[in-house]
């Protein structure tokens, strides 16, 4: 029987920096009836991802921003109770843009992915095979391109994107190194990761490590956090070196505009390519990445870590847990 009320994690204030669990509020509301072409989903997991923060700012960004009132904006998967579109049918296992709620009617646009791996846990949809591993996945083949003995330094790189990208670059060949927050961090990258080198930016010598772990200067970067960190990495690129620009978490305010050193000149005599990259620009290749991704997963070839929260009542706060780095893996609430 399909369920006639539900629970949502609606945006209650806007919040002028990282949003904490002060700033939403839950609801339970009726479950609307369904349209032509849309589904009804029942939710087993929710993403807690760091763009989250942009989302639901005022200041301008690549999306609109949640409404107040709204629910909360979210990668989801779960199973298809209902539906009323062609492509989709009753016991589907689906991820998409379906919101912080235990159930979602949405239209099948939303949709982003039927899973298909039944033999890998469903959560990794949102992680590993899904936009975290997009994210790397498409950074390194469509954007970095490195090539073998290059070197490729990554920003937060135990984490749940920068932990895929130095594997895969590795497996390219690559010199890799990870630069984490923490010495705990900073050896996962090497232990469990696979990262020639592991860096702890807070460590008072950390541009001196730096240094030494690219004598060569760095070829490709991927940058996950802006800041300090990468002030440091910009002024060892190499020329014809490429720069990588996925995440901005040392930004906490763009009013005033955030400064720092000039990069242009280091820019122009290294020749060097800066871009920014945003993972909706490369949906038409999801299923691609998804199926290596899970090839490698499933033959133990690409290591993961998640980070399973119990109940919707977590989902409020878990945004702020990214930006404390008090979790460890990608981080996901479990719905029961």
């Amino acid at each position: 029987m399909d369920p006639a009320t539900t629970r949502q994690v609606v945006l209650l204030s806007r919040p002028d920096d990282v949003p904490r669990a002060e700033h939403f509020e839950i609801r339970e509301t009726p479950v609307p009836d369904l349209a032509e072409g849309q589904l009804l989903v029942r939710t087993e997991y929710l993403s807690v991802d760091p763009a989250m923060r942009g989302w639901v700012s005022a200041v301008a960004n690549y999306a609109e921003p949640v409404g107040i009132g709204e629910v909360m904006r979210s990668l989801a998967v779960g199973e298809v109770l209902a539906s009323r579109h062609p492509a989709h049918q009753v016991g589907d296992v689906v991820m998409g843009m379906f919101g912080w709620q235990e159930h979602a009617v949405v239209d099948a646009t939303a949709v982003w992915l039927t899973v298909v791996d039944d033999d890998l846990p469903h959560s990794l949809a949102l992680g590993v095979l899904g936009l975290n591993g997009l994210t790397a996945w498409a950074g390194v083949h469509r954007v970095l391109r490195p090539r073998a003995g290059s070197t490729v330094v990554v920003s937060t790189a135990a984490g749940a994107v920068g932990s895929i990208v130095g594997q895969l670059a590795s497996r390219m060949g690559c010199r890799t190194v990870g630069i984490a927050g923490g010495p705990g961090k900073a050896a996962r990258c090497v232990e469990e990761f696979g990262y020639d080198v592991g860096i702890d930016y807070r460590a008072a010598d950390f541009q001196e490590q730096l240094a030494a772990a690219t004598p060569e200067g760095v070829d490709h970067y991927f940058d996950n956090t802006s800041g300090p960190i990468t002030d440091a990495v910009l002024a060892r690129l190499a020329p014809r070196s490429s720069v990588l620009v996925c995440g901005t978490a040392a930004i906490t305010s763009w009013d005033p505009w955030p400064t720092g050193p000039r990069v242009e000149r280091i820019v122009l005599t290294r020749r060097a390519r800066i871009e920014g990259f945003l993972a909706f620009d490369h949906l038409d290749v999801l299923e691609e990445a998804v199926g290596e991704l899970a090839d490698l997963v499933r033959s133990g070839r690409l290591a993961h870590r998640e980070h399973v929260l119990d109940g919707l009542e977590h989902a409020p706060g878990a945004i702020a847990m990214l930006y404390e780095g008090s979790n460890e893996g990608k981080l996901v609430v479990r719905l029961p």
